[in-house]
């Protein structure tokens, strides 16, 4: 059960119209490294982790995911309510704007769809919390991306702490794999012991 806090984690007051920066944004709501994709990973990967205490770590980090996907369909929407159009046409935009008008849509900036196979959920702590370490590394790559190609300060600031957050995340999951070690089994125990591949040798 979640409680909903009726505010942006950070504040969005966009003032200008600007469909060619909302197509770019539009990533990270549903592109491959964007914020569903990561609320969806962690949420969904925390049932088979061994260690309660990554589980909640996996549950607090996942619902923040869906805090920044609110701040990200809030930034585009600002830049897109107000569009005509012609401003649509003029950027590129009118192919999403005929079939979504000004709607939130989940796709990444070159088109294609939100699908669940851009996560993974292995039920593997490692495999899991590595590919959470890599998620956090491409989304803080993307916002750098969007940052250099972004001039509109009132777009800049809230990916500039998104950004942030993004560094904080892997933060968290480096130390969870540290506190998952007493929760492995012997399969995965040789991330930890170099020493361990011996075993399959002799297998």
């Amino acid at each position: 059960m979640w409680s909903y806090e009726k505010r942006l984690q950070f504040p969005v007051h966009i003032t200008k119209t600007c469909p060619k920066t909302a197509s770019l944004l539009m990533s990270q709501f549903g592109g491959p490294d964007g914020e569903l994709s990561a609320s969806m990973r962690y949420l969904s990967q925390r049932y088979t982790m061994p260690c309660k205490e990554v589980g909640g770590l996996l549950t607090d980090i996942g619902t923040e995911e869906l805090a920044h996907l609110e701040i990200i369909c809030a930034i585009v929407y600002q830049l897109t309510k107000n569009m005509n159009v012609d401003e649509a046409k003029a950027c590129g935009f009118d192919a999403y704007y005929v079939d979504h008008t000004s709607a939130l849509w989940p796709a990444a900036a070159a088109g294609v769809p939100f699908n669940a196979c851009e996560f993974q959920s292995k039920g593997d702590a490692i495999a899991d919390l590595m590919e959470d370490l890599a998620a956090e590394q491409k989304a803080r790559t993307t916002y750098d991306n969007l940052i250099r190609i972004i001039d509109d300060p009132e777009v800049r600031n809230p990916l500039k702490f998104l950004r942030a957050r993004e560094v904080v995340h892997f933060q968290r999951f480096g130390e969870a794999m540290e506190k998952i070690k007493d929760s492995l089994d012997a399969k995965n125990f040789y991330y930890f012991n170099p020493e361990f591949d011996k075993q399959f040798v002799k297998e």
